[in-house]
């Protein structure tokens, strides 16, 4: 008996040895970056890194022998600045793969960087589509939403509900306009009609004369082509101004359930949008976010943004593990290759263009009265089956 756990142990560690031969520096550097500070915090910030740190120990990295590290940094939410970061750590501070990037100009920024380099990005916070489409990289993965999804799950169940005349307020910068983009391409489809579109600051203050616009328009519906500290604001402003108790309908066309929170269920009842992640969807997601609140020290319960890091981190070590690389063309490769399976998104797969697939669920914000404690603001109104949540491959113009 002693024998058979002599020779396991060195089974084990020839094996870690053969992994860690193949990993440049003998360390996998996994670099975070997103906004820390301003108004996509509470979709990613420090959450983000949790959550990495979380994938990480249920990876077992440490008992396999591989060493992990993960640093962090703050975008700014300027692609200059991601860019700077971006360079300095693969040259510099040699790191393998960087994940998650809200902020799609920054994402986009940093894909191309990667691409050049030879390096992994696995994005989780960018929204725009053109990750996967014609901006698409043999060392970039997409792993939670997009603009596509969004515009699809979202903008065709409000059109097929009667809102066939819309309004954008849109945020003036590549994630607004993929996102406006995708959006009245379904409504034109669904046969509804755009009425006007005006374009805003990224973190504007002050709304008014855009939703006075909108007001004015008489649209059914005013589309928010935003994120963040902006849709809050948007919102609760057109509440305000009485936009909603004139008629006219709000679509948030991104809204994460940290916004939801931010508005309370007052301002916020009713809205519909479409989410990949929800904690209480299922056991494990509940069994997950208590871990997730403990590793946090806090209250604020997770958005998909930072479930879709954790998964994505988790898939990522199952990758290099497999291929015995940290090689970032290499490992991206592998990760298509293996069929994704994590606690939070299920299984599912990555296609060629680099695109994650898995289920979309179309949500509606409970009435106070229906709301039965802490974070439980959603109603699941339909589940977007994987094969059907995302842009078809041959649509998306990748050259892949």
């Amino acid at each position: 008996m002693k024998l058979k756990r002599t020779l396991l142990a060195v089974a084990i560690a020839a094996m870690a040895g053969t992994v860690n031969a193949q990993i440049s520096d003998g360390v996998i550097k996994i670099g975070v970056m997103n906004d820390m500070a301003s108004l996509y915090v509470d979709i990613a910030g420090p959450g983000s890194v949790v959550a990495a740190r979380m994938a990480v120990e249920d990876f077992g990295a440490a008992q396999k022998g591989m060493k992990v590290e993960i640093i962090s940094a703050d975008h700014q939410n300027k692609p200059d600045v991601g860019s700077q970061i971006a360079n300095q750590w693969f040259d510099v501070d040699k790191v393998d793969a960087i994940f998650d990037v809200p902020t799609s100009s920054v994402a986009l920024a940093i894909a191309e960087i990667a691409k050049k380099k030879g390096k992994a990005f696995i994005n989780s916070g960018a929204a725009s589509s053109d990750l996967t489409g014609k901006a698409c990289s043999p060392n970039t993965i997409h792993w939670t939403y997009d603009t596509w999804m969004l515009a699809n799950g979202t903008g065709s169940a409000i059109v097929k509900t009667g809102g066939d005349t819309w309004f954008f307020i849109t945020a003036d910068y590549a994630f607004g306009h993929a996102l406006e983009r995708d959006t009245e391409a379904v409504v034109l489809k669904g046969g509804g009609k755009v009425l006007g579109k005006v374009r805003h600051p990224l973190n504007a203050q002050d709304f008014s004369s855009f939703l006075l616009q909108a007001q004015a328009s008489k649209a059914k519906v005013i589309g928010l082509a935003n994120a963040g500290g902006d849709t809050i604001n948007s919102i609760k402003q057109a509440s305000e101004f009485g936009i909603t108790k004139g008629g006219q309908s709000l679509a948030g066309m991104l809204v994460f359930i940290s916004d939801i929170h931010g508005l309370g269920l007052e301002k916020a009842q009713g809205l519909i949008f479409t989410e990949t992640f929800y904690w209480d969807l299922n056991d494990q997601t509940r069994a997950w976010t208590k871990r997730f609140l403990a590793a946090s020290k806090g209250t604020k319960y997770p958005t998909m943004v930072q479930a879709g890091v954790y998964a994505s981190v988790l898939h990522y070590l199952k990758a290099v593990e497999a291929g015995k690389t940290d090689d970032g063309t290499r490992t991206i490769a592998q990760m298509k290759a293996m069929p994704t399976d994590d606690p939070l998104f299920g299984k599912g797969s990555i296609r060629k263009d680099g695109r994650k697939l898995h289920p979309a669920y179309l949500v509606e914000v409970k009435k106070p009265s229906e709301s039965k404690g802490p974070y439980d603001y959603y109603k699941v109104r339909a589940t977007i089956p994987a094969d059907q949540a995302f842009r078809p491959e041959k649509d998306g113009g990748c050259n892949l």
